[in-house]
């Protein structure tokens, strides 16, 4: 007898299945066949035409920070598109058992950071009369001071089964510039005031301005968060790495309502890999090689458009497919400024775009 050890993969997960097979049975064709057919990448067999969009706010009618604020006028205009579009706002709870599997439609995911009192005040009770959930990012060290919310207020709000609180660091500081061990200092702090105030310790990370490298990764990674959220640009499906998770920043100059529209339309870009993999971007390493693997089942990938911030002005890149679905981003000059981004999209037709932003954090700046 041959014994024929076969893996199957179900939602990722490897499921092994002993088969006995009696060699004068000539099968071996088939059973090639059959590995190939249930051993496919899970990336290749997703419906890419599902996401989770992901709204990223922080504070709400305060005009003194156009950078950081949105009109809550226009945030209850945006809420109403969303219905009016008839795409879900989810509990955090429902992500985390949608986004392991196929999505089978668009969701919107509304995360808030930083815990502003403007939230408490001005977008909290607009949030539970809708009945919409949310993600509130806390940095533990400014609960209490002027312009933030009390423990008591994040206690009060957590009562509601709409809300998950979430980790945003103790001190909300430039922590991919910091040695591990300071940066493993801050992550406990926050971890032990959770705890004192709160009872337990969310299992949910957002990074302060968005910033991450591989070593910040690793150690969010090893404080065994769960999920972590940056500031780049684009839609959620299964294939993304869930501690580098995208998210579409509103406020005032990116949040009026043409552009809030076409955020709704937004499809996922499913990607296998992306080059440089660490998002700190050394001087040495600047302007950078960027490459980036698409899994095969993207038809129209040759039609994809990418822009940059290179030279400090945003301007459209010029890429090279190396492979069939394999390019590489050509920047010609230096990131010159704190952050390097790059946008990349593909036209779907009907108004619908998939949308693949990247956030590099530049050495010197």
């Amino acid at each position: 007898m041959l014994n024929v050890l076969l893996l199957v993969f179900i939602n990722k997960e490897p499921i092994s299945v002993l088969q006995s097979i009696d060699k004068k049975f000539i099968i071996i064709p088939v059973l090639i066949l059959l590995l190939l057919s249930i051993s496919k990448s899970f990336g290749e067999n997703l419906n890419t035409q599902n996401g989770i969009i992901t709204l990223m706010y922080h504070r709400f009618d305060e005009n003194k920070y156009p950078s950081t604020n949105i009109k809550v006028e226009i945030f209850k205009a945006q809420l109403l598109l969303a219905k009016k579009a008839e795409i879900e706002f989810i509990s955090f709870d429902k992500f985390k058992k949608i986004i392991k599997n196929e999505i089978d439609k668009n969701y919107l995911l509304l995360t808030i950071d930083d815990a502003f009192s403007s939230f408490y005040e001005n977008a909290w009770p607009i949030l539970e009369k809708k009945k919409i959930p949310f993600v509130l990012f806390v940095s533990t060290k400014e609960i209490g001071k002027y312009g933030y919310m009390s423990w008591q207020q994040i206690k009060e709000i957590s009562k509601s089964n709409l809300v998950t609180i979430g980790n945003h660091s103790h001190s909300h500081d430039y922590l991919i510039d910091w040695e591990s061990e300071k940066i493993k200092s801050d992550i406990e702090t926050s971890i032990k005031i959770f705890k004192k105030q709160l009872n337990y310790s969310p299992k949910i990370f957002s990074y302060p301005f968005g910033e991450y490298s591989s070593n910040l990764k690793k150690i969010i990674s090893d404080f065994g968060f769960d999920f972590a959220f940056g500031q780049h640009s684009g839609v959620i499906d299964p294939t993304k790495d869930f501690l580098e998770l995208p998210r579409f920043p509103i406020n005032e100059k990116y949040g009026n309502l043409k552009r809030f529209k076409n955020i709704l339309k937004t499809l996922p870009f499913p990607y296998k890999n992306i080059t440089p993999k660490n998002r700190y971007l050394e001087d040495k390493n600047n302007p950078p090689e960027v490459k980036i693997e698409f899994f095969n089942n993207l038809i129209n990938i040759r039609n994809v458009n990418c822009y940059s911030n290179e030279g400090n002005i945003w301007r459209k890149s010029n890429i090279k497919f190396i492979s069939e679905n394999e390019l590489i981003i050509l920047i010609e000059e230096k990131f010159k400024s704190e952050r390097g981004r790059i946008n990349c999209s593909l036209n779907e037709g009907g108004g619908r775009w998939r949308w693949l932003g990247i956030q590099y954090v530049v050495e010197g700046y």
